[in-house]
């Protein structure tokens, strides 16, 4: 067509549909930050945005990978983060409680993060593998299931529920885009059901059981174990619609609110920025979600489509519960909102997965160009 533009190769093949509303999420989420800290970039901004660029790179990077490279580290990647997570309960550092990092010098690596996309990973890399005839068969239930249960036992040793739970969801989805049998997951359900009372009192740290309790009455104890719950409620209803403006909410700003920069951020910002705000928040992780599912569809063969559900329900997981918990309709079980709370191991874990995702969409641009 005379007068068309076209973009040079490396800008038109840029994945700009996602890049472009993470950066929004992103320099929102910088806002925030910058307004939990009394009006300072230091020291949650400006970490914030130079975690965002480095692992922007790194996803950027994991974009070029082949599908074979996928597949083959599927195995070697599974067992090498196994053995950090036992690594973290020999020699695992220990921090408010809880023994997840290893301290390597230079950072402070959680291995539990790496597993969220890790078990997606290997679990769509077996299903792959698998022969149709054999979905439903025990061994594709038997072997998924055991692949989710050791790193879930390790992490809940920790223990961080949040995260066991994530591993879980994520596994489960790709093991239901795989086809297993609905009257497994039925049964599945019922199981939990019935066990949930069990593993209550007999699995859940005495904190988790509080949080479980304060989650059904905060107000309970609305100066102890439900505070945050209730201060939460306090900022996100007084934001109203337009909010009280930048820098002006009392909740975060007279440190009311507890995490204002990291499980809380959301009502810190609704709190501010009001309804409206919100609403902007939830457009973009729609836009970024939607992405995930298009890239997914679009995908050709079962290994790409599994990958790239799993990594999207792995984001799913976190914006649903992180959200859910700070407007009390869930427990508090300590997972940040993604891309706009503080924190490196939440960047790194929704990172690896947005760059599973660009990897997945190269790959369906290079099926088309070959099928013409």
């Amino acid at each position: 067509m005379r007068g068309a533009i076209t973009l040079p190769a490396p800008l038109a093949e840029f994945p700009w549909r996602v890049v472009i509303p993470l950066t929004v999420l992103v320099a929102f989420g910088a806002a925030v930050l910058h307004s939990a800290a009394g009006g300072s970039m230091s020291p949650y901004a400006g970490s914030h945005l130079v975690r965002y660029g480095l692992f922007l790179m790194v996803a950027l990077v994991i974009s070029y990978f082949p599908q074979d490279w996928a597949r083959l580290a599927a195995i070697p990647g599974y067992v090498v983060v196994l053995l950090l997570l036992v690594a973290v309960e020999v020699m695992g550092q220990i921090g408010g409680g809880s023994q997840r990092w290893l301290e390597l010098g230079f950072m402070r690596l959680q291995p539990s993060e790496i597993m969220k996309p890790g078990i997606v990973l290997i679990l769509a890399a077996f299903f792959h593998a698998l022969p149709v005839g054999m979905i439903g068969t025990w061994r594709a239930l038997l072997t998924p299931l055991g692949l989710i249960a050791l790193p879930t036992g390790f992490v809940l040793l920790q223990p961080d529920l949040g995260t066991a739970l994530a591993i879980v969801f994520g596994g489960i989805v790709v093991m239901f885009l795989a086809g297993i049998p609905q009257k497994w997951f039925i049964g599945g359900g019922i199981a939990a059901v019935v066990a949930a009372p069990i593993a209550f009192f007999f699995a859940l740290q005495p904190y988790q059981q509080q949080r479980v309790l304060t989650f059904l009455d905060p107000e309970s104890d609305p100066l102890g174990t439900g505070y945050h719950i209730t201060q939460s409620k306090i900022a996100i209803g007084s934001g109203g619609i337009l909010g009280k403006g930048f820098g002006e909410g009392s909740q975060s700003q007279l440190n009311y609110l507890p995490e204002p920069h990291t499980d809380f951020v959301f009502a810190t910002m609704a709190e501010e920025w009001g309804l409206l705000g919100g609403l902007l928040v939830l457009l973009v992780f729609g836009i970024v979600l939607r992405w995930g599912l298009i890239v997914a569809r679009e995908a050709n063969d079962r290994f790409s489509r599994l990958f790239a559900g799993g990594l999207t329900a792995t984001i799913f997981f976190y914006v649903a519960v992180n959200l859910l918990m700070v407007m009390g309709m869930a427990p508090v079980v300590g997972i940040p909102l993604p891309f706009m709370s503080h924190g490196g191991s939440s960047m790194m874990t929704n990172m690896l997965c947005v760059g599973g995702l660009m990897m997945v969409e190269r790959w369906n641009r290079q099926s088309v160009r070959t099928s013409l």
